[in-house]
């Protein structure tokens, strides 16, 4: 387990990924979607570049600067690799935080009820007719199992949808609003504008980006990062 290379790229410092704790991020590469507005084809196409030996001895470096890490990719999920090296994790004293495409329900309960996460984000990727146009994906339902999930187990977690002008509008988002209602959910929803002049997986037109919170509703607030 130790040899195996599923980690791409490190960011060795962010106050922007965890919320309220300095963290790092270990990105860890391939995904099973292919969103066309996805900033990291290198990431979703790349192989693993540090082992999981690697990855521990920079953990162990950093434990008195960071107080989280961060599994992103790509989708960490994918790996079953990835419990053992969040129990090493957990044994630093480290909280764990998971980006996730919400693909991988079974999975995260497992992680859960071990005891291995201490907040998760939450990938709403678009309303059920454009999920598999967007994604190359048919993940849907997998995405609602995730949020069901976390609901009943409460631990603390966002869910956050990237818009790009083309590919969403407001018809689709007040849609995936009601969505969120229908399955309990309140509190924030975190809209990412999607940036220009960054290559993606799929080649698109400039995004008009612009502020979304104006859709909000009495359970639900649009937060625009």
């Amino acid at each position: 387990m130790h040899n195996k290379k599923l980690v791409h790229s490190i960011t060795p410092f962010t106050l922007l990924d965890y919320p309220n704790h300095p963290a790092c991020i270990l990105w860890f590469a391939g995904c099973n979607m292919k969103c066309s507005y996805c900033y990291n084809p290198e990431i979703v196409f790349g192989k693993g570049k540090y082992s999981l030996s690697e990855i521990n001895f920079f953990l162990k470096s950093r434990k008195h600067l960071l107080d989280g890490v961060v599994l992103s990719g790509g989708e960490c999920l994918l790996y079953p690799d990835v419990i053992p090296l969040m129990r090493e994790l957990k044994a630093m004293g480290y909280l764990i935080k998971i980006d996730t495409n919400g693909s991988m329900p079974i999975r995260l309960k497992q992680l859960i009820e071990v005891g291995l996460v201490d907040y998760v984000a939450l990938d709403f990727k678009a309303p059920l007719q454009k999920t598999q146009w967007i994604t190359r994906a048919d993940f849907y339902h997998s995405f609602l199992a995730c949020l069901n999930l976390l609901q009943e187990t409460r631990i603390p977690f966002e869910v956050r949808t990237t818009v790009h002008s083309n590919l969403l509008d407001d018809k689709d988002l007040k849609q995936q609003i009601q969505v969120l209602e229908r399955h309990g959910y309140s509190g924030n929803y975190y809209i990412q504008s999607f940036r220009n002049g960054v290559k993606t997986l799929t080649e698109l037109p400039h995004s008009v980006n612009r502020d979304y919170s104006g859709l909000s509703t009495k359970a639900i607030q649009l937060v625009m990062r």
